[in-house]
């Protein structure tokens, strides 16, 4: 596994060890002491996927503490557009990134507490994997809406569910998240 950029204070671009052979792939997706060994925790307590068809736009998410969590996404079938937004007070708050994740390039991202996460499905049958610190908890899951903190995604008319629609634009939230 290697460290590949810095995609927001905290946030980083992971490739995988890949072993290639004439039977196809196999990739190692997460590594615990991998991540423990460059300042990065991580234990997992839950995993989910979805599956999402060309055009669908799933975020911005983040759990509220108590029951925030770091999360470990991979884009396992097809290639997504994946957008970060900063949540922390300090420097870098409202910022964003975004970086392409599919099964050819095999990457992760590592997303600490505090970031609001979400993907532009860009090929039919995307499948999505988080890996999370903590076990969903309803009662404290948020967002972000989508289209309210400046990233340009690209697509005019994206396929968004009620729900993120419906989320609070950036600039009313009232973060729950401190630099740490």
């Amino acid at each position: 596994m290697k460290l590949l950029d810095e995609l927001l204070p905290g946030c980083w671009l992971i490739t995988p060890k890949l072993f290639e052979d004439a039977r196809g792939r196999f990739v190692k997706t997460v590594q615990e002491t991998f991540l423990n060994a460059h300042g990065l925790p991580f234990k997992m307590r839950e995993e989910f996927y979805s599956s999402s068809r060309a055009g669908v736009l799933r975020g911005m998410h983040f759990q509220r503490p108590p029951h925030d969590h770091i999360k470990l996404v991979s884009c396992l079938v097809g290639e997504v557009l994946d957008v970060l937004v900063d949540l922390r007070t300090g420097a870098g708050y409202g910022r964003s990134a975004s970086v392409r994740l599919s099964a050819e390039n095999a990457h992760s991202i590592y997303i600490p507490s505090g970031i609001a996460h979400g993907f532009l499905a860009v090929s039919d049958g995307s499948l999505m994997v988080y890996k999370t610190s903590a076990e969903h908890v309803l009662s404290h899951d948020d967002g972000v809406r989508w289209d309210s903190f400046g990233f340009d995604w690209g697509i005019a008319d994206p396929i968004v569910s009620d729900r993120d629609q419906s989320q609070p634009a950036f600039s009313v939230i009232q973060t729950p998240f401190a630099v740490s």
